[in-house]
């Protein structure tokens, strides 16, 4: 999962990068053009832990999500995406859209998140009506390509009605349709609201949470500059400090739990002694694809997958006792694969 972190100048976007990552990227300038500062968490998850005790494995290994801190640029109109930067952005699966929550230390301006976030899906909103021109001005001499034509009239009445893609309803095909064009505004995102230290452990302000959920996304809210200073503390000290300001968990662990929400993500489980590991794949997927995950070989040569839900193995010890009580399943290509499931793909190429 590859997720950018976008947001106006000043709001703390690498800030709160280091917070995620543990990394120490330089903060209050503006770099190189192009230049981006990319990280890696692994997601915790108890259940790898505890397969990685009963297997004693050679290798143990977490899902991941990889963070792309676009660095911002100076600009005259204070914009969250020049042009460089939406070019690097289309790869990325989510937004996380950093908002500036505390007083400005430089201009001692209050912060005003509800109209940042309303600023940045305009800048989302004109960049994806830009492509659409362009194009559509392109199939002006082109035949036999009435579908995209419609399609792409039809992304340009919403984004003109002031509406990101992600708020219409897109057939399968349409998602596919539009897939190569890389529209931004059709991509999910998670408002993160950097706040000062004495607002660590609050919600979202009402009216900040209001506009989040008017425009159907979700947030969170953070202080990227304590979290930050967390993220460098060994476990002990970390459980300390949080409880100090009234917080259970690290910006990382928080932030994770809102992304998979956010994309819709599960973790399935493989298991042995060679690897105890954890799959991200979306909700709802089959077990085909899901072998794919793995290998394309996998997937191509797909005969069937057993499958154990962690809970009933965790309960019955082993694979074979789990089998005896009719936990372990065999199930085929169309099985949707569940949160949790341990699975072995038996496959033929």
């Amino acid at each position: 999962m590859k997720v950018g972190i976008v947001g106006f100048p000043q709001a703390g976007k690498t800030t709160i990068f280091n917070a995620l990552t543990g990394l120490h990227a330089e903060i209050g300038g503006y770099g190189e053009a192009g230049k981006t500062n990319m990280g890696v968490i692994k997601v915790p998850d108890a259940r790898i832990d505890k397969l990685a005790e009963i297997f004693s494995p050679k290798k143990t290994t977490y899902a991941e999500i990889v963070f792309a801190d676009f660095v911002a640029q100076a600009n005259r109109d204070k914009a969250a995406l020049s042009a460089s930067t939406i070019a690097q952005i289309r790869d990325v699966e989510a937004f996380a859209l950093v908002l500036r929550g505390f007083t400005d230390p430089a201009s001692g301006d209050a912060p005003t998140p509800v109209r940042d976030l309303a600023a940045f899906e305009a800048e989302l909103i004109l960049a994806d009506l830009g492509v659409i021109e362009k194009r559509l001005e392109r199939l002006k001499k082109e035949k036999g390509k009435e579908r995209e034509q419609k399609l792409l009239e039809t992304a340009q009445a919403a984004l003109e009605s002031e509406k990101p893609l992600r708020a219409a309803d897109w057939t399968r095909e349409d998602v596919a349709s539009m897939a190569g064009f890389g529209f931004i505004s059709r991509k999910p995102m998670l408002v993160v609201l950097n706040v000062a230290e004495d607002a660590a452990a609050k919600p979202l302000p009402d009216d900040l949470q209001a506009a989040v959920e008017a425009a159907g996304l979700q947030g969170i809210a953070l202080s990227g500059s304590i979290e930050a200073e967390i993220a460098g503390l060994g476990p002990e000290d970390r459980v300390a400090f949080l409880a100090d300001l009234g917080l259970t968990q690290t910006a990382a662990d928080r932030f994770v739990r809102a992304a998979y929400a956010l994309l819709d993500q599960i973790s399935f489980l493989t298991s042995g002694e060679d690897e105890v590991r954890a799959w991200t794949i979306r909700r709802g997927t089959p077990a085909v694809r899901a072998a794919g995950k793995i290998h394309s070989d996998i997937e191509r040569g797909f005969i069937r997958a057993e499958v154990t839900h962690y809970d009933d193995f965790v309960h019955y010890g082993t694979e074979a006792k789990s089998r005896e009580a009719g936990k372990l399943r065999l199930e085929g290509k169309e099985y949707v694969v569940k949160d949790g499931d341990i699975v072995h793909f038996r496959f033929n190429v």
